[in-house]
């Protein structure tokens, strides 16, 4: 367990033993400025000595992995983040909140399209996306605040969706243009196609109430690509 330090001055120094930590805060030479993590900050003056340290990131969209450690490989810093994944049910429900708001106070006043600059806005990150970056950030400003960290490693862990589909768009990145639906008006048509219109309940070829709907419904966790 380390006692993180910050100086007179503002600035983060290397760790210390909550044995000495204890000692400095009986002593009145420094006081308690965060409880967790534990931080002090000192009372007078004293060098900047630092030491080279590492931190490393281990980004995710649920949780966020952090590490801190020496030139001897010794970890003096670790913690797990939990990202929240709560932001598109907020901002549906707020929505709701405010379409019945205008419902109920502004129902005679015409509707207006032109004035949500925010929606239109070319090259946006969606709300759920800026969450999740603003977590990561956060964290690693956290960490710079109390330690003085000389190197920053983040590990990103980057897949093709599309490529595990079809490992040829690898060699040929013209294919990113033809995916499952290309030449299709729509996924109904494609999967029409794909099953040969026949009927998955009965095995009738041209069936009269053939219908495309999900094999396994979108509320338990159903993916477009399992229609029949």
């Amino acid at each position: 367990m380390k006692v993180y330090v910050i100086s007179q001055e503002g600035k983060p120094l290397m760790p210390t033993s909550p044995c000495k930590a204890k000692h400095l805060l009986k002593e009145g030479r420094a006081k308690c400025i965060r409880r967790t993590p534990f931080t002090i900050k000192l009372l007078y003056k004293t060098t900047n000595y630092t030491q080279p340290l590492t931190l490393g990131i281990d980004t995710g969209s649920k949780y966020i992995g952090s590490a801190v450690v020496n030139q001897k490989n010794e970890v003096i810093y670790s913690a797990e983040t939990e990202v929240r994944n709560n932001i598109k049910g907020k901002m549906t429900r707020r929505a709701s909140y405010r379409r019945n708001r205008r419902n109920r106070k502004t129902r005679y006043r015409p509707c207006r399209f032109l004035n949500r600059k925010n929606s239109i806005k070319k090259g946006r990150f969606s709300s759920t996306m800026i969450s999740k970056i603003t977590s990561h950030q956060k964290e690693i400003k956290s960490v710079y605040k109390i330690l003085p960290i000389t190197k920053l490693i983040i590990e990103t862990g980057t897949f093709d969706p599309h490529a595990l589909k079809n490992p040829k768009v690898l060699r040929n990145k013209l294919l990113y243009q033809h995916g499952l639906n290309y030449g299709f008006a729509n996924t109904k048509a494609y999967v029409l196609f794909r099953d040969e219109y026949t009927c998955k309940v009965c095995e009738e070829e041209n069936c009269k109430t053939l219908n495309v709907h999900h094999i396994v419904f979108r509320s338990n966790g159903g993916s477009d690509d399992q229609k029949t």
